[in-house]
């Protein structure tokens, strides 16, 4: 039940571009917004996550695209923490006058409002998004050296050792975390999570430096690391094979039916004007669909898969329902 709940959202992404249903949250049509962004005044861009991890890369991508769409300056702010949560905060906190936008990544800005114990001051109602750039399917990982050559080989130790490996998530009720949660349920093979909140460097970090057995991450964070042969990818979370990693079988490949990723768009606080929002989300389209950009992101091993600011706003609803049902996997104490 669970596991295809989680994966129903990413599954249906394509479809749900084309529903064009969804509004701004708080926008008022009285506003004109012609003088923005006014000249000399930057705009900030939020990234709830350390600098070095795809979404700090993918933001940094698209910020000299922002800038001349936009006449002015707009400067990557990384507020890593929490698992994502303080770098929401504060741009849910900010002013909705567009001078304040920000990365925002699914599961982690999705279910964060939604488990009390996390103590969130936003909820979805919070965000007013503006578009989505990338879907970013998860993998796992082991070191070049590792005993485990295959997937098979590597779940059926754990499912003889419960816990006996460590696994790298980027923090609580992260995407890695649900898939591990998904893992676990399908394949009954539980590995003991480390929870690395400032995001995917550390993470990284941590795994080549043997901290942790296992790399929980997505394509773009383990490109890189297998060019390299830092990192033996076995298994990726998708229906295909992945362009970036065209010799690493799916799990489904592998005999396990497991789904999962991260969905990754931009923000801002609920209420922009809609004269305001217009522009910002013609200028993000603008940015994310450059060809430069694109080409930029696809060596990364990221795939751009846009979405406007109402479809992702339908996206992120229907995100919503699916992990409120799934949110007890990653709840328990690890």
């Amino acid at each position: 039940m669970s596991r295809k709940k989680v994966t129903a959202a990413i599954a249906a992404a394509a479809l749900l571009a084309l529903t064009g249903c969804g509004a701004n949250a708080g926008a008022t049509s009285a506003s004109s917004g012609d003088d923005f962004p006014k000249k000399g005044k930057s705009i900030d861009l939020i990234v709830a996550f350390s600098s070095g991890g795809a979404v700090d890369t993918a933001a940094r991508l698209v910020q000299p695209v922002l800038e001349k769409e936009l006449g002015t300056n707009v400067e990557v702010i990384n507020k890593p923490g929490a698992g994502g949560q303080i770098g929401y905060t504060q741009l849910t906190s900010a002013k909705p006058d567009g001078y304040t936008i920000g990365a925002t990544g699914s599961p982690s800005v999705v279910v964060s409002p939604l488990d009390p114990a996390r103590g969130a001051k936003y909820t979805r109602a919070s965000f007013q998004p503006l578009g989505r750039q990338v879907i970013d399917p998860a993998v796992i990982a082991v070191q070049p050296d590792s005993p485990y050559k295959t997937l098979k080989e590597l779940l059926d130790a754990v499912k003889a050792k419960p816990k006996s490996l460590t696994a790298s998530t980027t923090g609580l009720q992260t995407g890695e975390h649900f898939a591990l949660a998904q893992i676990l349920e399908t394949t009954g093979a539980e590995f003991a999570p480390v929870h690395f909140s400032e995001g995917a460097s550390q993470a990284t970090t941590a795994f080549l430096g043997k901290h942790v057995d296992v790399l929980v991450a997505n394509v773009s964070d383990v490109t890189d690391l297998t060019k390299q042969n830092k990192a033996r990818v076995l298994g990726i979370m998708t229906a295909e094979r992945s362009p970036s990693l065209p010799d690493v079988p799916t799990f489904k490949e592998s005999g396990y039916d497991v789904e999962a990723g991260t969905a990754r768009g931009y923000s801002a606080p609920a209420g922009l004007p809609d004269a305001v929002a217009k522009k910002l989300e013609a200028a993000l389209q603008k940015a994310i669909e450059d060809p430069e950009v694109v080409k930029k992101m696809n060596d990364l091993g990221l795939q751009t898969s846009y979405l406007s600011g109402k479809d992702y706003q339908t996206f992120w609803a229907g995100q919503e329902e699916d992990f409120k049902k799934v949110l007890p996997l990653v709840q328990k104490k690890d």
